[in-house]
Order: C-alpha cells, then sequence, then structure tokens
C-alpha cells in the first residue's frame, strides 16, 4: 500500500511537472474548460467553466479567481484554501478546453480558409465581410508559429504573401512573410499570441510579377490590354545592363509552363509586334546583357 502510494504521488508530481512547463506558456482566461482533481477526494473534483468574472466554483472553498493564472498558480492556490478542509491536499489543473486565446484572419487571401480546420485543431467561425472579404476567428489550442497556423488554414494559394502583415496590440510586426514562405527562412517564424490579427491580401495570381534587370522589380496589378511593356515601365524601367530584346514571359496555365520572347527594344523603336500582351499571373523576366 505504502509503495502505490509512493508511485501514486510520483506521477502526480510529474503531472505537476508538466503542468508547470506549459504553465509557463498559458494563462486561464475567460471560457476555458477547467479539469481540478483533488487526490483522494472525488467529492472535491469538478470540471468547471471560467466564468465571465474569471471566477470558478469549487467545493468547500467556494468562488476561487482563475482568469489570468497558470494552471501551475491556480494549483498552488487551491491547495493553500484546501489545507484547512484536507490534509496535504495535492491538486491538479489541466484546461481542457481553451477558448478564450483566439486569432483573427482577414484579407481577401483568406477566402479560402478551411472552416472545418482553425488554429491548432479548433474549429473557424468564418463570416463574410463586405467587399467580399472573408474574415474568421479560430481558438488557438496550443503552442503555433506563424507558419504552422498558415498550414493548418490551408488552401492559400492565391495570397500576395509580400503585402501579408501581422498587428499585435494595434502595431504591424515586422515579420516578412514572403520569406518565411517562398525562402523557407524560419527566422521569420514567430509564435502566434492570443488577439493577433493577420491580414492576408488576395490577388497573388492575378497579378504581373516583373523581375530582372528592372528599376523597381516587384508586383503589379494586372490591368486588361497590359502588354510586356506596360509592365517593365511600371516596375521603373530597364536599368543600364537590360538586354531590352532579351524579355522573357513566363506565363503558367494548369500544369503547363510557356516561355514567350518579347523584344522590347525593337518595340521601342516602332516595332509593336514584338510586344506581348499579357494574362493574368505572367512572369516577365528582364534578362542583362552588356550592348
Amino acid at each position: 500500500m505504502k509503495k502505490s502510494f509512493v508511485l501514486l504521488v510520483v506521477m502526480l508530481m510529474a503531472i505537476s511537472a508538466g503542468q508547470q512547463a506549459y504553465a509557463e506558456e498559458y494563462r486561464i482566461g475567460v471560457e476555458d474548460i477547467l479539469q481540478v482533481s483533488v487526490w483522494g477526494n472525488n467529492d472535491l473534483s469538478v470540471h468547471v467553466p471560467v466564468r465571465p468574472d474569471g471566477m470558478i466554483s469549487m467545493p468547500l472553498v467556494g468562488d476561487v479567481k482563475a482568469e489570468g493564472l497558470t494552471p501551475y498558480e491556480l494549483k498552488k492556490n487551491l491547495e493553500k484554501d484546501l489545507t484547512q478542509f484536507v490534509k496535504a491536499p495535492i491538486v491538479t489543473v489541466i484546461v481542457t478546453a481553451i477558448n478564450s486565446c483566439r486569432v483573427y484572419i482577414l484579407g481577401e487571401g483568406a477566402s479560402k480558409i478551411q472552416n472545418a480546420g482553425g488554429a491548432g485543431g479548433g474549429g473557424g467561425e468564418g463570416a463574410a465581410a463586405p467587399g467580399g472579404v472573408t474574415t474568421g476567428q479560430f481558438p488557438l489550442r496550443r503552442n503555433t508559429t506563424l507558419l504552422q497556423l498558415i498550414a493548418q488554414i490551408g488552401a492559400l494559394g492565391d495570397t500576395d504573401f509580400k503585402n501579408a502583415y501581422l498587428l499585435r496590440d494595434g502595431q504591424k510586426l515586422a515579420v516578412n512573410f514572403a520569406k518565411l514562405i517562398y525562402n523557407q527562412d524560419v527566422s521569420e517564424d514567430i509564435k502566434i499570441e492570443c488577439n493577433d490579427t493577420i491580414y492576408l491580401p488576395g490577388g497573388f495570381n492575378t497579378r504581373i510579377r516583373v523581375t530582372g534587370a528592372v528599376r523597381v522589380p516587384g508586383t503589379f496589378a494586372y490591368t486588361p490590354g497590359m502588354t510586356a511593356l506596360d509592365a517593365v515601365l511600371a516596375a521603373g524601367g530597364f536599368t543600364d545592363y537590360a538586354n531590352q530584346n532579351n524579355v522573357i514571359v513566363v506565363r503558367t496555365e494548369g500544369n503547363s509552363i510557356t516561355e514567350i520572347k518579347a523584344k522590347l527594344k525593337d518595340v521601342v523603336n516602332g516595332n509593336l509586334k514584338r510586344n506581348v500582351l499579357l494574362k493574368p499571373g505572367d512572369l516577365v523576366n528582364v534578362k542583362t546583357g552588356l550592348f
């Protein structure tokens, strides 16, 4: 019997140690659900929600503040309160449902959010906002990084990550979504916190990208009738090292990738047939050369 008791105490200590490690990362909030267990006293063990006033109700001790505390801090407070009723009480506190910690996602790039799977495994609560922009609030079930969150959302192929941003406490954080997604730069993979707001603009697949020997490479809005020369001018024009007659338009249609050559120096000199009419999503790459 004594050996069993010692083993049980060791198990409870291990659980407590795990709780303490998790407690450093999470603070209890309103609407969270807690499982509070008192070893050897099933009548004192409860499964309770955190009320809007931040309190929970416990047998014998009555109302106890839970909001803002870590599970470990609440455990220690309950053990202290119960000492007047129970000899050497051993309490465990487990957060069985996190409902107070949410992240908010909006923007055209979020229009394909899979509402069946919110951040960290919870369900998203999506709602169409004015102008066709889809918004969503998602519970954070566990420690979640930005990259994990984006993976959990899924179906974001049309998101313009270059212009995406994250707001925390009303301030934009210096997070480069494009480096994280396109360059796999994990130094940009920050931890998501409660009440973060992430804006994901759309239209990436309907824009024109201009790279190579232009003065301002970047992504530009597509307009009907836009040509390769128009795109280069939108990017600030050619650099001194541009081979103006070696401009490649890369076009992706389904699984097919086509490269179309445009001789824009000839276009500038009056041969308009050398230009290329662009389609949404085209990439215009200006090659370099010394002439």
